[in-house]
């Protein structure tokens, strides 16, 4: 039974402690049941399995003034953690900044983000550094946003400090990044940075490809997207992904794969899972999504690093995320301005996808042909990623005493992405135009509302996930 119209239609009041959220498809770790939850000072404070006429009686003699925000049957979900977001400021602003990529994040039921060390300048490489990240941050952020900080060669005695500061992970390039601050690091410096980092609780990310040095023809078209896919071939994942298997087995430390793209490596990566080691994999929206055979002459949009690979490769991978293989399905937000993407030329542009804002859309419109769950969809969504960044106590699924973050949305409305309802500093996407379902209609952070009726709220409601003392820092500068 839906709570009575009256109480439905009620606004959500900004300076309300106590309200509740209410729908007859909550999303809960392992099931999908009607629910009302109670929010006081930013968390989950109680969790009725009920909706009728009943619970709004005890609930307002429990709670006076409590304000009821019934969804119907439209799904409740914990909101998505997005753990692999470059936000390029300070340095590459006009790339990305908090600002715009946090509204993005809030537009597509995103709360929380995790943003990558490097495209910002200085990257996350330091104490000092993040610091100086923390500061451009601060008071301009939508959603709540954690922190990777990075390794590069001959920075193993900072990580300990940035540790200390409250990053969730450190991320490494096993081939060149693309921007030369944020160098790769060889063999040896990987050794000696899971050697440093081994009395910790930390995980070390790796961007998972290995460079060899293949010609290309050149007579080959840059304009086709083939002739940049032939640079980057699997082997280029496979022999990484052999190097992170080993390192994770022989050190039993927790090692990360993003961005996996090529399912030429699921066998090895599900031969050392089951074998007890600590590893996590995460694929991205793109490879998923795309694919090479689709992918038109000179459309540079479509370019980023590991390859988007061809149809037979994609469905593998959605095999991958069904059996567990995959651990979790992230952004990889990775925009840059219009110029660098050399519209013409797949060899020259810079190689990343926009797409922070559109992930639960992109994604359950190709998980629900596949007969995939919208619990299965919060886990690789939420849950996952919350629990890769250390986060799992406090967001990531429905419990009491965590924090309030929703996504409300509804699974059979269609959306078109257009230019014009992109939140994100520069608007190019190769999902523009693309018709999808799933329509977000809410965006609640800690208990308020964050994206409501298709508006970003008016202020910056978002944290920082740091430690207090770094905080401190921030705030009295």
């Amino acid at each position: 039974m839906i709570l009575d119209s009256a109480r439905s239609n009620m606004q959500f009041q900004e300076d309300s402690r106590i309200c509740a959220f209410v729908s007859q498809r909550t999303v809960f770790m392992n099931s999908i049941q009607p629910a009302t939850l109670v929010v006081i000072d930013e968390k989950i404070r109680e969790i009725l399995y009920d909706t009728n006429e009943d619970v709004v009686r005890y609930l307002s003699q429990k709670y006076p003034g409590i304000v009821f925000n019934d969804y119907g049957s439209l799904v409740l979900m914990p909101g998505i953690v997005d753990s692999h977001v470059h936000v390029n400021e300070p340095g590459r602003i006009e790339w990305e900044g908090f600002h715009t990529a946090t509204q993005a994040a809030a537009a597509g039921g995103v709360t929380t983000i995790a943003d990558m060390p490097l495209n910002s300048i200085p990257p996350t490489t330091t104490l000092d550094n993040l610091k100086v990240k923390a500061r451009e941050a601060y008071a301009k952020t939508f959603v709540d946003v954690a922190f990777w900080g990075g390794v590069i060669p001959g920075n193993q005695h900072e990580l300990q400090s940035l540790i200390d500061a409250g990053i969730v992970g450190f991320k490494c390039f096993l081939c060149p990044s693309g921007v030369d601050e944020f160098p790769h690091v060889s063999v040896d410096d990987v050794k000696k940075t899971i050697l440093e980092l081994l009395p910790t609780k930390t995980v070390l990310a790796f961007h998972a490809e290995f460079e060899r040095d293949e010609k290309m023809n050149s007579k080959n078209d840059p304009e086709l997207y083939d002739t940049f896919l032939h640079t980057r071939p699997d082997i280029m994942e496979l022999d990484a992904v052999k190097l992170i298997c080993d390192w994770c087995m022989k050190y039993n430390f927790r090692c990360h794969i993003v961005h996996l793209s090529s399912a030429e490596c699921l066998t090895l990566i599900k031969d050392t899972k089951t074998r007890g080691a600590p590893l996590t994999v995460e694929t991205c929206y793109h490879y998923l999504v795309l694919a090479a055979e689709e992918i038109p002459a000179g459309l540079t949009e479509f370019k980023c690093c590991p390859p988007i690979r061809k149809n037979s490769n994609r469905e593998q991978l959605w095999h991958g995320v069904k059996n567990g293989t995959l651990d979790m399905i992230v952004s990889d937000h990775s925009p840059c301005v219009p110029e660098l993407k050399t519209s013409g030329n797949f060899l020259t542009a810079w190689g990343g996808i926009s797409s922070l804002q559109f992930g639960l859309s992109l994604i359950w419109t190709a998980a629900r042909m596949r007969g995939i769950s919208f619990f299965d969809v919060s886990k690789l969504l939420s849950s996952q990623p919350a629990k890769l960044c250390g986060l799992e106590n406090r967001k990531g699924d429905l419990s009491v005493g965590k924090d309030a973050d929703f996504v409300i949305w509804d699974p059979e409305e269609s959306i078109k992405i257009e230019a014009n309802d992109i939140y994100h500093k520069n608007k190019l996407t190769p999902y523009q135009g693309k018709i999808l379902f799933g329509k977000v209609i809410a965006t609640v952070l800690r208990g308020r509302f964050v994206f409501k009726e298709g508006k970003i709220c008016d202020k910056p409601l978002g944290k920082l996930l740091l430690n207090a003392n770094i905080l401190q820092t921030i705030e009295t500068q």
